[in-house]
């Protein structure tokens, strides 16, 4: 499913299975250190800006996730809040807060791995996203390498439950 203003998504050399093949090795390390196992990279010009894991249980901080992280990362790297022209990567569809930063960063493309039902902002329970009201410009695609994406979050809710 792509949603958005041109529908289509930014050409690379890599393909979106690449890129969240990448995010998941992230998702693994925030598993690995008891965060909800969700990863997420930047993209532009078909090299990788920023990264980001998440770290809320570490840093004590509801806003970080892997997608505030990366952004926050990827407008370091290129000294500037626009991120125009970058694709994020995620293996988990954004919740409200990272999505809003994903429209405030104004990237143009979002593709993730697993849909999520309960907070999903980005397909599942609402589309903020490419959002005009919003004056977003973001297309999104979720559903990529979405079996593996949600049999890491799976493994890891059920290991917390006993």
């Amino acid at each position: 499913m792509s949603i958005g203003p041109s529908g289509s998504l930014l050409p690379t050399d890599h393909s979106h299975e690449d890129w969240i093949k990448k995010a998941l090795r992230l998702a693994e390390k925030a598993y690995s250190e008891g965060e909800v196992p969700v990863g997420a990279l930047i993209i532009k010009d078909n090299r990788i800006i920023g990264q980001g894991y998440n770290q809320r249980e570490g840093l004590n901080d509801p806003t970080a996730h892997a997608e505030i992280i990366a952004i926050t990362a990827a407008s370091s790297t290129i000294d500037d809040w626009r991120l125009n022209g970058c694709s994020i990567y995620v293996t988990k569809e954004p919740c409200p807060m990272c999505a809003g930063a994903i429209i405030n960063a104004r990237i143009k493309n979002l593709i993730f791995g697993a849909y999520d039902d309960k907070k999903g902002c980005c397909g599942s329970l609402y589309q903020l996203c490419g959002d005009k009201r919003l004056e977003s410009i973001t297309a999104v695609k979720g559903g990529i390498l979405e079996d593996q994406c949600s049999a890491l979050l799976r493994e890891f809710f059920n290991s917390k439950r006993g």
